[in-house]
């Protein structure tokens, strides 16, 4: 049996409970277009390279996190509004 409860503040909720809220949060890089400077773009191909061997030697999960990472939380009502008034603290 799934057991909910609120990832906020710990209060028992039920699978089909009218209060209980899923609050998903999507984080990502903002980074743009990315210009390369003279030396890149005449040599594109060692470049990539060298990106290669950074990821190669690089933790996943922090390349994740640098990236890309989306969580999901189960809150009850009263979390659930206190997130719409004050979604940052």
């Amino acid at each position: 049996m799934i057991r909910y409860e609120c990832d906020k503040c710990g209060v028992a909720m039920q699978a089909n409970d009218p209060k209980r809220f899923i609050v998903r949060l999507e984080i990502y890089a903002a980074a743009g277009h990315v210009d390369l400077d003279e030396e890149a773009a005449a040599a594109p191909t060692e470049g990539l390279r060298e990106i290669v061997r950074q990821l190669a030697k690089a933790d996943p999960d922090e390349v994740e996190d640098q990236t890309y990472r989306l969580l999901r939380f189960d809150v009850c009502d009263a979390c659930r509004r206190e997130l719409l008034e004050r979604p940052i603290k």
